[in-house]
């Protein structure tokens, strides 16, 4: 239930891969008014896969806001009326090669709530037959990396691994084992 009624709202920005819009907002309780910048966003799909080893596969990319290679697990955002579940397994091939015989639902985040409405799903592919990759513009030189749960442990500590959705991803793998 809101606390607030929306004045006025309006699109500010357009972009490729999200709008902005800004609503005015009067609170019921006070009366008061307020804006709120939102980043409208068509939300993702998170892949975490699994091999018959046990490793996990990660990837490594250039993230241009960040000028830094970030290492991250296979995600991708949702194109305009696509399931979750068709999209990581798009994702998972486009970026690794590798297709699931298998994909398990493990749950779902809100990136950054204060300000963006983008939900990631996030998803357990196993049963993983390897292939080749078709990455997209903006993934060049990307990496493929195996790691154990260890390693990966090892590098949330020790900060080399810092990705949100792929932080929280091992943690939904983890509580489903």
């Amino acid at each position: 239930m809101n606390n607030f009624r929306i004045k006025k709202s309006e699109i500010l920005f357009k972009g490729k891969v999200f709008d902005i819009k800004l609503d005015e907002i009067e609170y019921d309780s006070s009366g008061n008014n307020g804006r709120r910048e939102v980043v409208l966003h068509p939300g993702g799909a998170v892949v975490l896969p699994v091999t018959d080893a046990g490793k996990i596969i990660f990837v490594r990319q250039f993230r241009y806001p960040f000028q830094e290679w970030v290492l991250e697990l296979p995600a991708g955002k949702l194109d305009s009326g696509e399931d979750p579940q068709t999209c990581a397994t798009r994702e998972l091939t486009e970026e690794t090669g590798y297709t699931a015989g298998k994909i398990t639902k493990l749950g779902y985040i809100y990136t950054t709530p204060g300000f963006c409405n983008e939900i990631l799903h996030i998803y357990l592919a196993e049963n993983l037959t390897p292939g080749n990759h078709a990455r997209e513009e903006g993934e060049e030189g990307m990496q493929i990396i195996e790691l154990t749960i260890d390693e990966v442990k090892n590098k949330i500590n020790n900060g080399e691994l810092v990705d949100a959705k792929s932080i929280s991803g091992v943690m939904m793998y983890l509580n489903k084992s």
